[in-house]
This record gives C-alpha cells, structure tokens and sequence, in this order.
C-alpha cells in the first residue's frame, strides 16, 4: 500500500476550499490548502449576502430550508472556535416599487414556504427615512451576510499555525497524478480537490465543464446620515457595514471578463444607488471580480469521470455563503462514506461533455 503524506491537497482557500477544508477538519482526514494572496479572488470581493427570498417575484431560494440553518450553524461554530466575528443576521428590507407589487409580495407571504422568511411585525419603512419607500415594504428574515475577508483571513491562519495551508501560486505543471494518488511539491496526497473559482477555466481537467463566469463590481460609500442595521433591496442592494457606511452592488457583466474596476459600473449603480436612497453619500471605493457561474445556475461538484482521485467543488456563483457549507458537508460524505450527491450538483450531469 503506498503512503501518503496527506489525505487531500485543496488548491484554492475561497468560501469553496475553506469550506472544504472545515469539513475536512472535522471528520479527522488530513489535507494541504494551496493558497495565493496575491491573485484575485471573487471571495474577498463579494459582499457575502446571504438571502432566503430572491428575485422579483419573490422566489425562495433553492434549497432555502436545507441551506440557511445548516448555514448558520457552520458559521456560528467558526465564530465561537475562531474567537472572530464573522456571521451578521441581519433582516433585509424591500421596498415596494408600486402598489400592484405591495398586493403581489403580501399575497405570496400567506405560503407556507415563503411565511417563515417574512417579518410578521410593522413595515419597519418609518425607522429609515433615507429609503425611498413610498409603497412601504416587506421585511425578509433568517437573512444577513459574512464578512468572508474576516473568515478567510482567520482561517488561513488557524490552518497555518498547523501546518495545513500553503502560501504559493499553483502551477499544475507541478502537479502529477498516478494511478496510487498525487504528488505536489514532494508530498503525496490521496486525492486532489480544484477550489479554483474562476481560475477552474484554466484547469485542463476540468476546462470541459461549462462555466459562465460573470464579472460584478460593488462600491463602498459614506452615507451623508447613519443608517440602520436593515440590508436594502431593490434591483441593488445597500449593505450596512458600520453607522454610515454601506457597500452597494452589484453589477452583472460579460466582455470583458477582467478584474478591474470600470466607470461604466459605477455609474450603473450610482444610478439605481440615487432611486433607492434619498440621503447623500460619498463614493468611498470600489471593487469588482469575477463570479463562477455555471450555465444551469447550479454548482460543479464531484469527481472526474475518468480519474478518481481528481475532484472538484466549484461553480457556487452568486450564493456562495450559503451553497457552500452545506454542499461542503454532503461532498465530503460522498468522497469519504460514498454518499450519494444531489444530481443537480454533481458533475456527472454533465459527463457527457467529456466524452464527446
């Protein structure tokens, strides 16, 4: 029997490979993440929102029930052992943009699947008077976002105070495969798990797999009066940070596919920014990066049709605070007790692609 210098090699520390590696962490397995600081990362751009109730015709997110207490729990354990403050429930408040809409929301909020995500209290519209809500709004629940700056710079060093992550840019010229495992940089690993993101587009074993990968760009602001701690969304959403600062985003753009900032995003949000809010702000900064999206809107987890111990866990896209701790737990339960994956997620949909 070969040995082994660890179970799993994960190239990536996003919300994916983090994740994983939580996972990992927690079943007792042993593994490596390869990190780069220095290369751009939809992970450190994103404002990290997660939200029950999506769209504009209110549609409660896939897997919502499943998703958002596993999610919660995840997070509040990291908090509690990473002694850092990560997880903000906070509610998310949406004004209506007309009375047909008002009608349309209230009528929704009597289903049983949409009612435990709805605020069942007053329109709390009064307590900000800078939110143009002139049709009042519905307050969602079981809602809030990540501060995954402060998650992926807390975990990165819980990992390598012991010896479990790497600083370094991966080249998969140095990695090989046997039929027995993986060899990278002298260590041998069982399998190797691809947390790459955008960077996936690169990777020659899984460049098959069809991502539609979207560029979004988010701005941060001073707000001219402090504002309260309700997320707001329309169209955009305005993230409360601290007393007068918010980030505002996000565009959704295609060519180019680039990580800069560009002045045609800030003037699209400043725009929508200027018909949602009717207090004054300063432009404080912006950032922009580019989304894993896949072309069925759901993520790219499994292992390679050919070799088994080449895997995946990619294509989170725009809920990546909520898919991917979940989706975490049940990929680590299929590589290591060989539990089924949801087909809708696993790669094998999409096998045929390979093989053509």
């Amino acid at each position: 029997m070969p040995s082994f210098d660890y179970d799993y090699l994960i190239i990536g520390q996003g919300i994916a490979g983090t994740s994983v590696a939580w996972h990992l962490h927690d079943l007792g397995m042993s593994f490596q993440i390869v990190g780069d600081a220095s290369m751009p990362s939809s992970s450190s751009v994103a404002a990290g929102i997660f939200n029950p109730l999506t769209g504009k015709k209110l549609v409660k997110t896939w897997l919502a029930d499943d998703l958002f207490p596993y999610a919660r729990t995840f997070y509040g354990n990291l908090e509690a052992k990473l002694d850092r403050k990560i997880m903000h429930l906070t509610p998310i408040y949406r004004p209506f943009r007309s009375i047909e809409e008002q009608n349309t929301y209230l009528a929704q909020t009597a289903d049983p699947g949409i009612s435990p995500y709805v605020a069942q209290t007053p329109d709390p519209g009064a307590e900000m008077p800078y939110v143009n809500a002139d049709f009042g709004g519905l307050e969602v629940v079981q809602s809030g976002w990540i501060d995954l700056p402060a998650l992926l710079d807390a975990s990165r060093s819980y990992f390598q105070e012991r010896h479990l992550y790497v600083e370094a840019a991966f080249n998969a010229a140095d990695l090989t495969r046997t039929e027995e495992g993986v060899e990278w940089r002298d260590k041998r690993f069982k399998t190797v798990i691809f947390c790459q993101g955008f960077f996936a587009l690169e990777n020659s074993w899984f460049n098959w797999l069809p991502f539609t990968p979207v560029k979004g760009q988010i701005l941060e602001i001073a707000t001219d009066v402090p504002v309260k701690p309700y997320i707001i969304n329309q169209g955009i959403f305005a993230l409360p940070v601290a007393e007068n600062r918010m980030k505002v985003g996000a565009t959704y753009s295609w060519n180019p596919l680039d990580w800069e900032v560009t002045e045609a995003a800030t003037e699209e949000l400043e725009a929508k920014l200027r018909g949602l809010l009717s207090t004054g702000y300063t432009l404080m900064g912006a950032q922009a990066g580019i989304r894993p999206s896949v072309r069925d809107r759901r993520p790219l987890i499994g292992i390679h049709p050919e070799f088994p111990n080449v895997c995946i866990f990619n294509g989170l896209g725009t809920k990546g605070v909520t898919l991917a701790p979940f989706l975490a737990k049940e990929f680590c339960n299929h590589l290591i007790y060989g539990k089924e994956l949801n087909p809708l997620v696993n790669i094998k949909r999409y096998f045929s692609l390979y093989f053509r």
